[in-house]
């Protein structure tokens, strides 16, 4: 992670980004996002505001946090610039959902409806049997599609359930009729 935080940050045209008693904020189009940083990292913004280099002091728990510190900002000017989006695939016969106001009610072989609410910043899309998560937030877009995921993991026999998109699931073998009865 050293050669990475070496490289500065690029903030594209109409992103801001301010350092204030230790917390760093940056503002853009799709939102605002801010993070209080570690004690010993230090995030510095150039003078012209279009770059972000993370500096850190020689202390080892230090440079562990580093490479953390310069994701985390990196994907917070994304966030505020572009967004993030994860794509969630329901199989399974009977599997739906459907968005009722904010929330998602799911129809997941459960004897009730399952119904969830997102966090606030972070907006969901049905179409088909596929959801969208979209947000500014990387980490709690994650967090949002892992607890939709969760509702209904993708079992190995069939594979049934709530799956990222692309996700290869490892299919099991079920049982065969006949193999060693006498």
């Amino acid at each position: 992670m050293g050669r990475l935080s070496a490289k500065p940050i690029h903030v594209p045209e109409g992103v801001s980004a301010r350092l204030e008693n230790g917390v760093f904020s940056v503002k853009g189009p799709k939102g605002e996002l801010s993070r209080v940083l570690p004690r010993d990292v230090v995030l510095v913004v150039a003078e012209n505001g279009r770059e972000i280099s993370v500096v850190a002091s020689k202390r080892v728990k230090t440079a562990n946090l580093l490479g953390t510190a310069y994701v985390s900002a990196r994907n917070m000017v994304q966030g505020v610039w572009e967004g993030f989006s994860k794509i969630l695939e329901m199989e399974g016969v009977g599997y739906r959902a459907s968005k009722e106001g904010n929330d998602i009610v799911f129809s997941l072989g459960f004897s009730h409806p399952v119904r969830y609410t997102p966090p606030d910043n972070v907006q969901l899309a049905v179409e088909k049997n596929t959801i969208r998560v979209v947000g500014i937030d990387k980490e709690l877009v994650g967090k949002v599609a892992a607890d939709i995921r969760a509702l209904r993991p993708p079992e190995p026999y069939k594979g049934k359930g709530i799956r990222y998109q692309g996700e290869r699931i490892q299919r099991k073998q079920g049982k065969k009729a006949g193999v060693g009865a006498t």
